[in-house]
């Protein structure tokens, strides 16, 4: 039986691992032992922060939300008791871009969930009289 080299595997591995690194300070980017450590521990946080991202985003939408119902004196939990009870098929994200881009849809949707009519013409007249 023919001797196995394994000379060029070792060099593909090193090479893989070295390019994941590029980017990386000091010998993090030039030793491979370094280097596989930095690219494992990017590896870990990079998932980690994946699933963080996703907190931090419905936190943002809850606090969107919440100021634009305070127009309307409701506090969040009590909208969004209403709104899941209610069966409406709306999420976080789409009422947080209604309450900060579209206002006039926002106050509608509010206004069928909670049962209450809001008009925002009226709203601006009693606040310049």
């Amino acid at each position: 039986m023919a001797r196995v080299k394994r000379g060029i595997l070792k060099n593909k591995r090193k090479s893989k691992i070295l390019k994941l690194a590029k980017g990386f300070r000091n010998a993090r980017s030039t030793k491979f032992k370094q280097a596989k450590q930095a690219v494992i521990r990017a590896g870990q946080h990079a998932f980690a922060h994946r699933r963080k991202k996703k907190r931090e985003f419905r936190k943002l939408w809850q606090i969107q939300i919440s100021a634009g119902l305070k127009e309307h004196g409701i506090s969040y939990s009590n909208f969004m008791d209403k709104l899941t009870k209610g069966g409406f098929g709306i999420n976080r994200k789409m009422l947080a871009l209604l309450a900060r881009e579209d206002i006039d849809s926002f106050d509608k949707v509010v206004s069928k969930i909670t049962g209450k009519e809001i008009k925002r013409a009226e709203k601006k007249e009693n606040e310049k009289a």
